[in-house]
């Protein structure tokens, strides 16, 4: 079996305007950046157990079929849907390093990442979801829509205690609707 090629890039697509370039590689937490737009609400989708896809091992690099925590969420913006996104580690580290992803409920993961200096982070790969698998799934599962021609994801890999976690977001048309009626917003 040939080992699969990622379609993840460090870049964001070449197609992608000035404002999805800046979100695509914005650092810090985003939900942060949220916030400057609107009253922010974290809705839990999906958390459990499953098995790692190829896809995803390449990234966190960890073998195909290991058991994973995965937690998917929705974050809205004054009640718009604008993102969902979703975090996945090994299932013994979500019981051990990554405990605290299992009990975060409606609060941003951020709240664990960025307090902690031993948690370091890879840099952004991006992708348009189309070329993606296991994003693509995930959309027809929640959305049950046509993809979007314009729909981008960003992921990053954490590091604690040489475990990962691996926080995928993908920004869904309605949040670059939002942001193009913030008049006032600059990036």
């Amino acid at each position: 079996m040939m080992p699969l090629i990622s379609n993840w890039r460090n870049t964001p697509p070449c197609q992608a305007s000035i404002a999805q370039r800046y979100w695509l590689k914005r650092s810090g937490a985003l939900t942060s950046g949220l916030k400057k737009l609107g009253h922010v609400q974290i809705t839990v989708l999906n958390e459990s157990c499953t098995s790692l896809k190829e896809e995803d091992s390449i990234a966190i690099q960890i073998p195909v079929h290991t058991p994973i925590w995965v937690r998917e969420i929705m974050m809205s913006i004054d009640n718009t849907p604008c993102i969902w996104a979703r975090s996945i580690t090994p299932l013994s580290a979500a019981q051990s390093v990554w405990k605290g992803i299992r009990q975060l409920q409606t609060r941003p993961l951020a709240d664990m990442l960025y307090h902690d200096p031993s948690i370091t982070r890879s840099m952004f790969e991006c992708i348009n979801i189309k070329q993606s698998t296991v994003l693509r799934h995930t959309h027809q599962r929640y959305f049950n829509t046509p993809l979007p021609t314009d729909y981008y994801a960003r992921r990053s890999v954490f590091q604690r205690a040489k475990q990962p976690l691996m926080v995928t977001e993908c920004f869904l048309p309605a949040f670059w609707l939002l942001l193009n009626k913030q008049i006032n917003y600059r990036f």
